[in-house]
């Protein structure tokens, strides 16, 4: 097990170990616009066609793509649930593990915690629990196999926070699902709001509907970025 930093002390994101493995991350990340255009390419295709892929298939599009956060919303991320003092935080859409790693780092400033992490793809589970032992976090992360519709259902225990970036149609029924769990002031991230604006507006539109039990706001972070908290 590794030594809980005392609250207060130090700020994990300068951590040697974790912050050689988001840097070694985020540019392999930023080298990736061939992979980029063929999903794009993709999309586009399925859109005039029509037609709508399956989790699985979508899974099997993005299975060598990042889609992760930048380091400026990674940041973010961090400062949330440090503010909030998160402890049990949910991850919807692990990919290769960036967002858990600044997720657990705030999870470990915080005295301690879990972050329930939740991926499709098995070849991006197993890079990302490489990443984040890599980084020392492995002690704060557990990283759930296959449909976030199932892994997620049981997220064993109160949630603090709860990060979205996994298939956009599954956004509105995953948070739905978590609702019961969630603490009152419990903060809801959702990324990619305007590239997928048509997609999650059912999601947003639930989420800015005060009967629903939440108060939500659209920030202008990377490419768009809800933020939520649970009345």
């Amino acid at each position: 097990m590794t030594e809980e930093p005392a609250s207060g002390e130090i700020c994990s994101l300068h951590d040697p170990k974790v912050r050689a493995v988001l840097d070694r991350l985020h540019k392999e990340a930023g080298r990736q616009t061939r992979g980029l255009a063929r999903m794009t390419l993709s999309r586009i295709s399925d859109r005039l066609g029509k037609r709508k892929r399956s989790v699985p298939e979508e899974a099997e599009l993005l299975r060598d793509l990042y889609l992760c956060i930048s380091p400026k919303q990674g940041t973010f991320v961090y400062m949330v649930a440090r503010s909030i003092r998160a402890r049990h935080i949910v991850e919807f859409g692990t990919s290769f593990g960036i967002s858990t790693i600044y997720l657990a780092a705030a999870v470990r400033d915080n005295g301690g915690g879990l972050v329930i992490g939740s991926e499709f793809e098995p070849r991006k589970v197993a890079s990302a629990r490489a990443n984040i032992e890599e980084a020392g976090l492995s002690d704060h992360v557990e990283i759930r196999e296959g449909d976030a519709q199932e892994t997620l259902k049981d997220p064993g225990g109160v949630v603090d926070l709860a990060f979205l970036d996994g298939a956009k149609e599954l956004y509105l029924p995953i948070v739905k699902m978590l609702k019961p769990h969630l603490r009152q002031g419990a903060v809801v991230l959702a990324d990619n709001i305007f590239m997928f604006r048509k997609a999650l507006a059912p999601y947003v539109a639930h989420m800015r509907d005060i009967a629903n039990g939440f108060q939500s706001v659209t920030l202008l972070l990377a490419d768009g970025t809800e933020y939520s908290i649970r009345l």
